[in-house]
């Protein structure tokens, strides 16, 4: 019966729960009305306690409470008009174990916890929000007996929006997140249970907003008018800073002040109101979007005008990499990047070679570093979803890349090109020395060799990819990669026929006769079939990546065992430039190429080869933009035969000297045949109905012909030989005394192989309170200048830091630990400082 009604609940709840003296529970029930007199009976027999009726005998009802059944429980009765203060002779008995009362603030009262203090004012001015009992429970499950008024309207209103938490800060994030997709339910219960007056107060009293009429629309824009404006430095400028700071960066709610700032945006007219402002101007301000959109708009007109220092550009984007919208324009920033260090990189340029050998040495050791510019950017470019910001760009790009680098290029090491009697070098391995001078002594060795043949795998390609493999820090298998890169003189034509055969072991190589085909040892080397036939009596065997990739571990590690090396196949470099569909998308396949390779190398590693070696049949010409009629050659090739002809080669007998032409017998290339070789000079490309003219190889250009080969070793001592960059906090002074704590934090080394960035987060702590927000900061610099390796902190300390004024605090730099939500503190990221905030402070 207790169960069910809601009286007899209520006193079951005091008698249980009240305070008691001597082991048992006193119930004084005030009922002035005397509205439960005829129940009060039946409700003590039904709870087993004695009922006493107050009837002017309040001293007899003391004696028999105090000492005739001083052990029993009781419920007190009274009725009509109970003496106040002093008059009341029961008061100190009703003050020691409390007054219960029947009307229905008090038995929602009764029922939550709470005191009929706290519980009558909140019945009575939200009575609609209690008449539902699941919504009863719910805040009964949220509700601690001392909690005051503030408390339990802030937890209804935390039932209504259904926030895990019941701060003012949690209660705003869900008021944002669904005012961003224009939801108003909560909101809406909020008005409809009488709470908005109590959200307005406790928004005024700790941000500071305060207008007549309120409204979430206001308020919304009035946040980021403060952001932008740059919040006031009292206490309540701090707390809105903080809770903005933490809105931003939470995963809950991060998507929806990225959509508020966008309206907000539109309603302020703030992309007018840049317009003539300075890039520089604003590098620390990160409201809105269209701030990063003004700054990469200038900065790609000042690397195209020549107005901007590639140094500044460096310093720009490295104050920007920690910002809110920095990951959406991460691409165009890293654009701009490669652009101003290319155009710096050209501006510089002298093509100038002392010869052949010194020709090879120069590209290998500086100027590929062009090539390997052009492609960051114009992946970039073309990968980005704002292309526009870099039309003028691109244009300057492409101009300088082809006019004064590729050309200019290319008709200097013609000169050289033209002067050799024979295709070799002296200065790095021919390429049709690689079986014997880098397979054979590793098998000699009794080492499992796995060697990786990406077709056109250009030599700046294979430098991204042995950083790449450098840097990669395993997990599980705690894998650690050497990858060390060297130059191989490739075959002429360079093409992949000629260039797979030429890393086959074999002592004469040449051409078949049928169109490009070619032999080795008179074995035909086209398909994996024919070259595993050719590689088997030497241990080995061929098979294709895709064939391979997918195989797992164990089933990998037997087939590896099977023989002392294998060739893998892998082909998506080429496959994509040579159609002329997809030419286009050839440095999106050479990003795609260098992830699946540094996945393969891992996976050889894990089935336990000895080492692992990566080259490439040629390299290539590309120039995004199509040609015009100067880059074909006028001329067409004239001989007795002509077996085969491409953009870039011609291959057969009786073929005729011509200036357009270097002329090569099969002997001076180091071929069997007798067949002879016309390559196109410079970059020209002979015309070829439905090929694509963007993509290219075959010819004697630096990037076609400069072939590499990276040498893979691995560490599995359990421990990874890459490490995180150290970082320093560059503490100024010992003490915080304004709300706001600026600070540089040092990256003490730049990136490199086995320096590998971070990402850390800063926050100062009393103990473990949180006394600010928390700031994201980059570490990623490759630049050896420690000046250009500095990163700004910015952190605003809430109104708890107030009452530890005078206390020591901690400046703390933390990193997330791998797989988990939890952090830790890096080595180095502590500073203590003394809180002495002055009192003007606050004024």
């Amino acid at each position: 019966m207790a169960d069910t009604d809601p009286l007899a609940k209520a006193l079951a709840h005091r008698l249980a729960t009240g305070p008691k003296s001597n082991g048992r529970h006193i119930i004084f029930w005030h009922d002035s009305a005397g509205e439960h007199e005829h129940r009060v009976d039946d409700l003590g027999t039904q709870l087993a306690v004695n009922v006493i009726r107050v009837a002017g005998d309040e001293f007899a009802v003391k004696h028999r409470l105090l000492v005739d059944e001083r052990t029993l429980p009781f419920i007190v009765y009274r009725t009509g008009e109970i003496p106040t203060g002093i008059g009341n002779w029961l008061l100190d008995l009703e003050l020691a174990y409390g007054v219960f009362r029947a009307d229905q603030a008090s038995l929602i009262g009764e029922d939550l916890g709470v005191s009929d203090a706290i519980a009558r004012p909140v019945v009575e001015s939200h009575p609609a929000f209690f008449k539902t009992a699941d919504r009863r429970e719910r805040l009964k499950k949220r509700l601690n007996p001392d909690d005051n008024i503030t408390l339990v309207l802030a937890k209804m209103s935390a039932v209504l929006l259904k926030t895990e938490q019941h701060s003012l800060s949690e209660l705003t994030r869900q008021l944002l997140v669904d005012e961003a997709v224009g939801e108003r339910s909560g909101w809406n219960l909020l008005v409809e249970h009488g709470l908005t007056a109590f959200y307005w107060d406790g928004i005024r009293d700790t941000y500071g907003y305060a207008v007549a009429n309120p409204t979430l629309e206001d308020f919304t824009l009035w946040v980021f008018r403060s952001a932008h404006e740059g919040f006031t430095t009292d206490t309540l400028g701090r707390n809105i800073d903080i809770d903005y700071s933490r809105w931003r960066d939470s995963k809950t709610s991060s998507d929806a002040l990225a959509t508020l700032a966008g309206n907000a945006e539109e309603a302020l007219q703030m992309s007018a109101l840049l317009e003539h402002r300075q890039w520089s101007e604003m590098l620390e301000s990160d409201t809105f979007e269209c701030i990063d959109r003004k700054i990469i708009s200038d900065l790609a007109a000042g690397v195209a005008s020549k107005t901007v220092t590639s140094r500044e550009i460096a310093d720009a984007v490295r104050r920007r990499q920690s910002t809110f919208w920095f990951a959406r324009y991460e691409v165009l920033y890293g654009a701009i990047q490669s652009a101003s260090d290319l155009l710096a990189e050209i501006d510089a340029l002298d093509t100038s070679m002392a010869g052949f050998e010194a020709g090879l040495q120069r590209y290998t050791s500086k100027w590929f570093r062009i090539d390997q510019l052009y492609r960051h950017f114009m992946n970039a470019a073309r990968s980005t979803d704002y292309p526009r910001a870099l039309e003028v760009l691109t244009e300057q790009v492409e101009n300088f890349y082809a006019n004064k680098f590729v050309d200019p290029l290319a008709t200097a090491w013609q000169e050289q090109v033209d002067a050799v009697e024979t295709w070799t070098s002296q200065g790095i391995t021919p390429q049709r020395a690689f079986f014997e001078h880098y397979v054979k002594p590793l098998v000699d060795k009794n080492k499992r060799v796995i060697v990786i043949i990406s077709d056109a795998l250009r030599y700046e390609i294979a430098d991204d990819l042995a950083t790449q493999l450098r840097r990669y820090r395993g997990e599980k298998s705690k894998v650690g990669f050497e990858a060390t890169l060297e130059p191989t003189l490739g075959v002429l034509p360079s093409y992949t026929q000629l260039g797979m055969a030429a890393l086959l072991p074999h002592s004469t190589l040449g051409f078949t006769g049928n169109k490009a085909l070619t032999e080795v040892d008179d074995q035909r080397t086209d398909g994996t079939a024919y070259r595993s036939k050719i590689l088997k009596p030497h241990g080995g065997i061929a098979v294709q990546a895709a064939d391979v990739k997918s195989l797992p571990i164990k089933e990998l590690r037997a087939l590896t065992q099977q023989q002392q090396f294998m060739y893998v196949y892998h082909n998506d470099i080429d496959a994509t430039g040579d159609k002329l569909g997809t030419e286009r998308e050839v440095f999106k396949a050479a990003s795609r190429t260098i992830d699946e390779l540094v996945r393969l190398s891992k996976q050889f590693a894990s089935a336990g080869v000895g080492a692992i070696l990566i080259t490439a049949d040629h390299g290539f010409l590309f120039q995004d933009r199509e040609l015009d009629q100067s880059g074909y050659l006028s001329t067409d090739p004239q001989g007795d035969e002509i077996h085969d002809r491409d953009r870039r080669r011609v291959i057969g007998r009786g073929l005729k000297a011509d200036a357009a032409f270097r002329h090569f017998t099969a002997a001076q290339l180091g071929l069997s045949s007798d067949y002879e070789v016309l390559i196109p000079k410079g970059t020209r490309r002979l015309k070829l109905q439905g090929s694509g003219s963007r993509f290219v190889h075959g010819g004697a250009t630096l990037q076609e012909i400069v072939v590499p080969v990276i040498s893979v070793s691995y560490t599995d001592s359990g421990k990874s030989t890459v490490q995180l960059v150290p970082v320093s906090i560059q503490q100024k002074s010992p003490s915080i005394t304004t709300g706001i704590l600026r600070v540089d934090v040092h990256q003490t080394e730049p990136v490199h192989e086995k320096l590998q960035g971070r990402e850390l987060r800063a926050g100062i702590y009393l103990g473990e309170q949180l006394l600010s927000n928390h700031v994201t900061l980059k570490f990623n610099s490759e630049s050896n200048d420690p000046r250009e390796r500095y990163v700004p902190a910015r952190m605003a300390l809430s109104q708890d830091a107030d009452a530890h004024n005078g206390k020591d605090v901690e400046l703390r730099l933390e990193e997330q630990i791998p797989k988990t939500t939890q952090w830790r503190v890096v080595e180095g990221g502590k500073a203590v400082y003394r809180l002495k905030r002055s009192f003007q402070t606050d004024f």
